[in-house]
């Protein structure tokens, strides 16, 4: 074969390349006016070559974030040193429509990129090229996993029966707040709380009708709950209630309402109606505790205290119930 005809098929076969290769390739020069631009770009963006041939990118893509694309380009034209992007800092450069039938839940394609200086016979950086590479897959596999890591997370510290925090979480978010307060002597309480009679439910009702008892107050007691406030099932009927910031008369308040707000709500269950109450027992924190298993416990001695006066009342720890 003359060497001429090589010479032409490989400028041919280069050319073949370049149009159906699987990345995005665009040349910019300094003005950041488009020189180069593949199939790959033509085919997502739905613009010809010639159409943005000479034009600025900013001006053909008002999506482009030009700050943060001048930060990542300007080094590569000042220092002659690649740079790189990825989808986790940056979805896109390029606010191209996602068509891959497998990723379908993404809106648009997630890129990672490189951008290679190119220079003159002199040295000196004239333009510079951008490869997009479609990690669309990538993206959606990781996004997903993360989800499915969450999921797992949340499904492990939380009560399967009343969606509430378990008991091993309730009382690690304790144990913090414990710490917290020993540093900054603050000032929060604790309610500790369980359904009076709950065995006289079961023996009537079954446990289908105590599960449902302890499903409707926990629901009661996720509607009053401020988000900075965390409940959990202790175990069995017994709940548990951090009360962040909150001394003992706003505690006993909160424990009150909440009191109020079961006595006087209706459970319906296999056709019959169940009323229940419960007893709750409040200890705020106190500098004389040792370790948060005994604000637990000083909680725990209140709850009792309240029952054995009478029930369906709140009751305050005080040293007198210790002794």
């Amino acid at each position: 074969m003359p060497a001429a005809d090589f010479d032409m098929n490989e400028v041919h076969w280069l050319m073949d390349m370049f149009n159906t290769v699987d990345v995005g390739l665009v040349v910019l020069d300094r003005n950041y006016q488009v020189c180069v631009w593949n199939g790959f770009m033509e085919n997502h963006s739905g613009l010809l070559p010639s159409a943005v041939k000479d034009k600025d990118i900013f001006d053909l893509f008002p999506s482009l974030d030009e700050k943060w694309f001048r930060s990542k380009t300007e080094p590569v034209f000042v220092l002659k040193n690649r740079s790189f992007t990825i989808w986790e800092q940056q979805p896109y450069i390029f606010k191209f429509k996602n068509y891959r039938p497998i990723t379908g839940k993404a809106d648009y394609m997630y890129q990672n990129s490189t951008i290679i200086p190119l220079t003159t016979l002199t040295g000196e950086v004239s333009h510079i090229c951008l490869i997009i590479y479609d990690v669309t897959d990538e993206a959606v596999n990781k996004q997903d996993l993360e989800l499915a890591n969450r999921q797992l997370e949340k499904m492990s510290r939380t009560d399967s029966l009343t969606k509430l925090s378990n008991r091993g979480f309730w009382e690690d978010q304790l144990k913090k707040e414990y710490l917290r307060l020993q540093r900054s002597q603050g000032v929060s309480s604790l309610l500790m709380f369980d359904i009076d009679f709950f065995k006289k439910i079961n023996d009537e009702y079954g446990h289908g009708g105590g599960d449902e008892a302890i499903r409707h107050i926990s629901d009661l007691l996720k509607k009053t709950l401020r988000e900075s406030d965390t409940a959990g099932r202790y175990g069995g009927e017994e709940f548990a209630v951090t009360l962040v910031d909150t001394p003992q008369e706003g505690a006993v308040v909160f424990a009150d309402r909440l009191r109020s707000l079961i006595e006087k709500s209706s459970i319906f269950y296999d056709d019959k109606v169940i009323n229940v109450t419960v007893s709750i027992g409040v200890a705020t924190f106190s500098s004389e505790f040792q370790k948060h298993e005994e604000w637990i416990e000083a909680a725990d001695t209140a709850l009792y205290h309240a029952k054995e006066t009478g029930r369906n009342r709140v009751a305050c720890y005080s040293q007198e119930m210790k002794e």
